[in-house]
Formats: C-alpha cells, sequence, structure tokens
C-alpha cells in the first residue's frame, strides 16, 4: 500500500483527501516528513485496545517515515472532553492528571516507536498563558459555532447545564495544533468537531490547515462502549492469555471490524477467515492481537493453553489462589466475585452469575445472593469461561 492507503485505512471521514494526497507527493518530492499529530487526554490511568485504533494508524505512517508527535494533553485533561458526554463532565485536578500520566508513555510505547515519536505535554504552551492570552483565544471562535458541536446540542435541548469551561476544550485541542504545527492530525469519530477546530485556528494563524482523519470506536466484548468500568475492555498490558481468552467471547458480527481495525492482515485474508469456521477466525484474532503485544510465541501459547483449558476441559496448572477476609456469616456470591476482582462491580457479576456464567467447585451457582462461607479447603471459583481462582 501506499502512504496514502496506509493512513487512510478505515478511515471514516477524511478532510481533505486531495490535499492529503498533495502533502503525501509534496514530502515526496522533498525527502521530508509529515507531521501527524495524536492527542491523549490521561483521564483514566489505562489504555485499551480501543485507544489503539488510531495508536496502529500512527505506527504505520512511522514504519512510512513520518513523524508522529504525540500530545500529552495534561492541560486539556483538566478541562475534559465534552465529546459524547450528557452531563457536565468533573473536572480533574492536577494531582489525578499526574497519576494517570505515569502510565500512559509506558502503555503508548507497546505500539509506537517512542525513541521516534516528538512527545508534548499540552501544559508546555498553556501554563505560560495569561488571562489576557485566554481571552484572545476565546475571541478566536463563537458561541454560535460551538453549538454546531451535536452534544451541546442535544445537552441545550433536554436543559441539562454546559460549563463555560467546556466551550474552551475544543480551542485548548485546536491550540495544540497550531504550536506543533501539524500537517494531519488522528482522533476517533467523535473527534471531528475537536479537529475541524484546529484546522480553522490554524488557517487563522496563517499555517496550512491539517488534514482530519476520524477512525471508527470499537464497541467493548459485550457490546456497549468499550470502558475498563464495565469490565468488558482488553487492556494493553493484559497477558496474552487474558487478551486471547477475552476475544473467544466476542460476537462474531463484530469480528470485521476487530480484525480490519486492530491487525494489520490484508483485506482478502481478512475475508478468507470470515468465510470459514467462526472459532477458527476467532482464534486467529486472538492469537494476532496477543502476538502484536507479546510476541509470536506468547499469541501460539495463549491460544495452545486455551484450547487445552477450554476445549480439553482441562484445568489451567497455574490458578491463582487468593486469602479472602472472610466475615463469620459468610459473603454473598455476587460480592466474592467482586472482591475477588473477577467483576468490576457486584451488579456485573451479578448479572454474570444469574446467566450461570458461574461455577463454585466445579457446580454452576445463579443466585447472586448465594452465602458463600470459608472454606475448609481452598474453592475454585470459575468467573466467565476464562477466570479462576481457588479461594481459601
Amino acid at each position: 500500500m501506499n502512504d496514502f492507503e496506509i493512513l487512510t485505512r478505515s478511515a471514516v471521514d477524511v478532510i481533505e483527501s486531495s490535499e492529503l494526497r498533495k502533502r503525501l507527493a509534496h514530502a515526496a518530492s522533498k525527502h521530508a516528513k509529515l507531521r501527524v499529530k495524536f492527542g491523549m487526554d490521561p483521564s483514566s490511568p489505562d489504555l485499551h485496545v480501543g485507544h489503539s485504533v488510531q495508536l496502529l494508524r500512527l505506527r504505520a505512517m512511522q514504519q512510512a517515515g513520518h513523524q508522529i508527535v504525540l500530545i500529552v494533553g495534561d492541560a486539556t485533561a483538566m478541562v475534559g472532553d465534552p465529546s459524547g458526554r450528557n452531563k457536565l463532565r468533573p473536572q480533574l485536578s492536577r494531582e489525578d492528571v499526574e497519576r494517570n500520566l505515569v502510565t500512559y508513555q509506558e502503555q503508548a510505547a507497546r505500539v509506537l516507536d517512542m525513541s521516534r515519536t516528538e512527545v508534548h505535554r499540552n501544559s508546555e504552551w498553556f501554563d505560560t498563558m495569561r488571562f489576557e492570552d485566554v481571552l484572545r483565544l476565546a475571541g478566536k471562535a463563537t458561541v454560535a459555532r460551538m453549538l454546531e458541536r451535536d452534544t451541546f446540542e442535544k445537552r441545550m435541548q433536554a436543559g441539562e447545564a454546559i460549563g463555560v469551561h467546556e466551550f474552551l476544550y475544543p480551542l485548548m485541542q485546536g491550540w495544540d495544533s497550531v504550536m506543533i504545527r501539524s500537517d494531519v492530525e488522528i482522533g476517533g469519530t467523535d473527534q471531528l468537531f475537536n479537529l475541524l477546530v484546529g484546522r480553522e485556528l490554524q488557517e487563522k494563524e496563517g499555517q496550512a490547515p491539517q488534514i482530519c482523519l476520524t477512525f471508527p470506536l470499537i464497541n467493548g466484548l459485550d457490546g456497549r462502549k468499550m470502558s475498563k468500568s464495565y469490565g468488558n475492555s482488553i487492556g494493553l498490558t493484559e497477558s496474552a492469555g487474558e487478551m486471547f481468552g477475552k476475544v473467544m467471547s466476542l460476537g462474531d458480527d463484530v469480528m470485521r471490524t476487530w480484525f480490519t481495525l486492530l491487525t494489520d492482515l490484508p483485506e482478502a485474508e481478512i475475508a478468507a477467515l470470515l468465510a470459514g469456521h467462526p472459532r477458527a477466525a476467532k482464534a486467529r484474532l486472538g492469537e494476532e492481537l496477543a502476538a502484536f503485544y507479546h510476541g509470536r510465541e506468547a499469541g501460539r501459547a495463549a491460544s495452545a493453553a486455551f484450547d487445552r483449558v477450554f476445549r480439553d476441559r482441562e484445568l489451567p496448572s497455574d490458578i491463582p489462589e487468593v486469602e479472602h477476609a472472610w466475615p463469620s456469616d459468610g459473603v454473598p456470591l455476587a460480592v466474592l466475585c467482586r472482591d475477588l476482582g473477577l467483576a468490576p462491580s457486584s451488579s456485573e457479576a451479578r448479572r454474570t452469575i444469574e446467566q450461570g456464567g458461574v461455577k463454585l467447585a466445579g457446580e454452576v451457582q445463579r443466585d447472586p445472593k448465594f452465602v458463600v462461607h470459608r472454606p475448609s479447603a481452598p474453592l475454585l471459583v470459575q468467573f466467565g469461561k476464562r477466570k479462576l481462582v481457588r479461594v481459601h
């Protein structure tokens, strides 16, 4: 594939494609690099594979010789991105942001070559702004323009509060583009408004406007928005076995999207896999994902281990053992699953139990309120198809 095809694979919006082709051709003739921008707000401590959709496009462009510019939005994170929000978003403190920043670059490094990546915190320029500078930036957009964002329009119609500071977010993200003179900015489909504001600000500052590329957002394992709080995500730092096992629980209908967005397999090979048996295709997807983050051998090992446990009905040899602080009157099963870290919340545990997804000592238990007492010997708890623990 040429650079245009690499950069726009699976893109939803390309604004403007003709400009992108011209800029790529100019860069090639001058042996120059395009500056490709991607911003990440450290609003939570962990990244999942949903975040990697854009990171993988950046990686492909990096391998093609272009300059990736990663903006760590420590200043914008304190405002909070209003994209997709129907409620006033709480503002993060500087301390919250700093805690979340600890793992961000480490996790991005699992996809990008950080030695070839230009990294900026946007506090580099926002912390030096005086109030009059903020007013000058705010004067570069109108309220009418901000209200074109569908999220704001819906919130106004519903009588929901909109903070004045939320209007500043797209201006801040757009100003990042001015400060690093980006040629291209990549984001999810929910970021299009913010990306276009960057393009407008660059024009007002006499710069060539960046090309805006958006990519689909992928849903989580249960079909809802991918979120760690829902327990439906695959974290970039999870083990190869966990990654593989979670992929095997995917619905067949989303495999094409995951193959296209999360792997570099050619379209023809993806089509051939999907034309075959769904389980074989899903196993290949799980192996590709695990191999990308942990190496090809680890991907194969995860596939083999999954087959041993769930196809051949063997138990793994490395089931973790946990000592639990048992109250004298026992613990409801849903609470126990939450406390053991098998589910992110009691409500999520309750749903899985009621659906027959939890076994105690090999027997299905469908009552979330079933009281479990301290066992005389380690008790095997199986949550879903992949999570096992012996508790005592």
